[in-house]
């Protein structure tokens, strides 16, 4: 069954010219991954993506500033972000939200009030776009939701790399937001997220590598690419209890609702 992959960062796996990106997805079609998003997390990746959408028809992407980013985020890059944001092959805006991980511990990275500026701004962003809102969190659950619901959440908001736990997974849910699953789930340690995951329903899922980032089980550790995303599957396919096929079908026709992908097989 075909698959999509809904979250990626070509450029951080090494592509850099429309060669590359090919060279990317045809790896990745090898084995079933017919369509991937590629991802922006600065300016000068803003609009890198929405090049390489334009270099192979197996290619979205989504633009923002991420938050350890955000203090990049000037009245001049606002401008360029809600310029590129409208290009017809970009299909969310993300990825943007809250990242407590970060700040304190490394000097340079967007602190919490900035990146709470940034995140509601790309709020209303994809509010005034119409696109989908992308969410990164790490650390901050709580204060996730109490941006989105001071700000209101747009239509339609993807929690990428959903990361958390049973109590977020239910809000997440009763919100009717979807969840992007990415390697973590085949990670035997990830104890509180491997038993969110049943929680979720199938039409409020979708499945990414974050490549290069969280190469599933049993590569752990190497690099990481679209072509991996059939490991995730087949370990989300062993927590839920049901055939990789099936979630491979039901992850793909949410990806194409969501984004507004076409497909090959469409």
């Amino acid at each position: 069954m075909p698959l999509i992959d809904a979250h990626t960062h070509l450029d951080a796996c090494g592509a850099s010219n429309a060669e590359d990106v090919t060279a990317i997805v045809e790896r990745a079609e090898a084995v079933g991954v017919v369509a991937v998003v590629t991802i922006a997390d600065d300016l000068n990746s803003a609009r890198w993506v929405t090049r390489a959408a334009d270099w192979d028809p197996r290619v979205y992407a989504a633009v923002a500033l991420h938050p350890t980013r955000a203090d990049a985020l000037t009245d001049a890059a606002r401008a360029e972000i809600e310029e590129l944001v409208a290009h017809p092959r970009v299909g969310a805006v993300g990825e943007t939200g809250l990242d407590m991980y970060w700040p304190g511990r490394l000097d340079g990275w967007a602190r919490p009030n900035v990146q709470r500026e940034a995140f509601a701004w790309h709020i209303d962003l994809a509010k005034r776009a119409g696109k989908p809102l992308m969410i990164h969190n790490r650390n901050a659950d709580h204060e996730v939701l109490d941006v989105l619901r001071a700000e209101g959440a747009p239509d339609t908001v993807i929690f990428h790399c959903f990361s958390s736990d049973s109590a977020m997974a239910r809000e997440c849910v009763a919100a009717g937001w979807l969840l992007s699953l990415s390697g973590t789930v085949s990670f035997r340690n990830a104890r509180d997220l491997r038993e969110a995951v049943p929680l979720i329903p199938m039409e409020q899922l979708l499945v990414e590598t974050d490549a290069p980032f969280l190469t599933p089980h049993p590569y752990r550790g190497a690099a990481n690419e679209s072509y991996c995303l059939p490991y995730t599957v087949r370990a989300l396919a062993e927590l839920v209890n049901r055939r990789p096929e099936e979630l491979a079908h039901t992850t793909t026709s949410n990806a194409c609702r969501v984004y507004g992908l076409r497909t090959a097989q469409d």
